[in-house]
């Protein structure tokens, strides 16, 4: 099919990262295209900057960025709804408000907590969204004193499907926000982990820089235990259990549940299986991007804002290209880059395949964050 005849009909699932950066792109490549977003929302939530609600650096008005004059400067149709599944091969797109009918599709819907552990309901997990970083900061106010513990786990079948980078966040931030306050020493802080090298995915320099920076603040580390369970007041592994008054822990990811209702590949891991062009396995036109999909690369391949604009690059070009007829078989770029901050300062980590880099904390790298965020929602306001 070529758009010299007609313009493609293109739906995009999910206003994220990856859904909404495959906008920008689909429009800057072709101006005829009729494009359609599913989700339950016009609204972009930057979870980002959630890190800085319970610091009180954020609050939700700050991150909820209503996307209708975004919308409407990329002519595109917003249909109000849930994907709740998928058929024809994927030109038809079931959601809670009806059936969109469509030429190509792009998977941008994010992924899926695993929330198996039990006891898991006594955790706060903050990448869950701004409701959860709200909910930190009101638990936070309420304590005189106790113990906070803070985590993450990954699943283990798909080894990119995890978001550490957050809890360092939330752990430093925390426990320089008590230092402000002159009440650190009534805290006790426990940063746990499965893995005896978490955060590994950022690379070992940066592995034994947050570990030196635990010791430096005197917060005590629990690592290398299977997780068993939470209870109301404590966190219990294979290797013992530590007490816990505030339990905040980032579990790994797995595919949304409406992927259940389609017939898209999945990986071992639950998420939908594409190649290195963000093409899904075996369906003609459907791709995807972002935190949905399984791509080929090093396990260290991040889940992350950043890596989801790249991936949106590539489904734009191949997407694009296939209508016109043309070759395209445009790659993305595996790249983790991220500022892991603590109210005024932060540490830059850089990884590629040639080389992984990490500056020590300085103000310049916290402001280069904030910064950043407010260019990157001057494309949606």
């Amino acid at each position: 099919m070529s758009t010299a005849n007609k313009a493609p009909r293109i739906t995009v699932i999910g206003a994220g990262f990856g859904g909404l950066a495959t906008i920008r792109e689909l429009r800057k490549r072709d101006a005829r295209a009729e494009i359609t977003l599913v989700a339950p929302r016009a609204e972009l939530h930057y979870l980002p900057g959630i890190i800085w609600i319970p610091i009180g650096l954020r609050r939700r008005e700050d991150l909820v960025i209503p996307l209708d004059n975004f919308l409407r400067r990329m002519q595109v149709r917003f249909h109000p709804a849930e994907a709740t599944g998928m058929r024809d091969g994927g030109r038809t797109v079931e959601t809670s408000a009806g059936e969109v009918a469509n030429d190509a599709l792009v998977i941008a819907s994010g992924g899926r907590f695993i929330r198996k552990l039990a006891g898991i309901e006594h955790a706060i997990t903050p990448c869950e969204g701004i409701a959860a970083a709200e909910r930190i900061r009101e638990r936070l106010r309420g304590m005189s004193g106790g113990a906070i513990a803070c985590g993450f786990a990954g699943n283990p079948n798909e080894p990119s499907a995890v978001r550490g980078g957050p809890m360092f966040e939330f752990l430093f931030g925390i426990d320089e926000q008590l230092r402000r306050e002159g009440r650190r020493e009534r805290f006790e802080l426990t940063f746990f982990n499965p893995s005896k090298e978490p955060g590994n995915r950022l690379g070992m320099k940066a592995v034994r820089h947050l570990l030196a920076e635990m010791q430096r603040r005197g917060i005590r580390t629990h690592l290398g235990h299977k997780l068993k369970r939470f209870e109301a007041d404590k966190v219990v592994s294979e290797g013992g259990e530590f007490p816990a008054d505030l339990i905040l822990f980032m579990p790994g990811m797995t595919g949304n549940a409406w992927f259940d209702n389609t017939g898209l590949p999945r990986s071992p891991g639950g998420l939908v299986q594409a190649d290195g062009h963000c093409r899904v396995t075996n369906h003609e036109r459907v791709y995807v991007v972002g935190d949905s999909g399984s791509f080929p690369g090093p396990e260290w391949m991040p889940k992350q804002a950043h890596m989801a604009d790249l991936q949106a690059k590539a489904a734009a070009a191949n997407l694009l290209g296939d209508f016109d007829g043309r070759e395209a078989n445009a790659t993305f770029k595996v790249e983790l880059i991220c500022i892991i901050d603590a109210i005024d300062h932060g540490t830059l980590v850089w990884r590629t395949a040639e080389r992984n880099v990490i500056l020590p904390s300085t103000r310049l790298f916290h402001w280069i964050k904030r910064w950043f965020e407010r260019l990157y929602l001057r494309k949606y306001r």
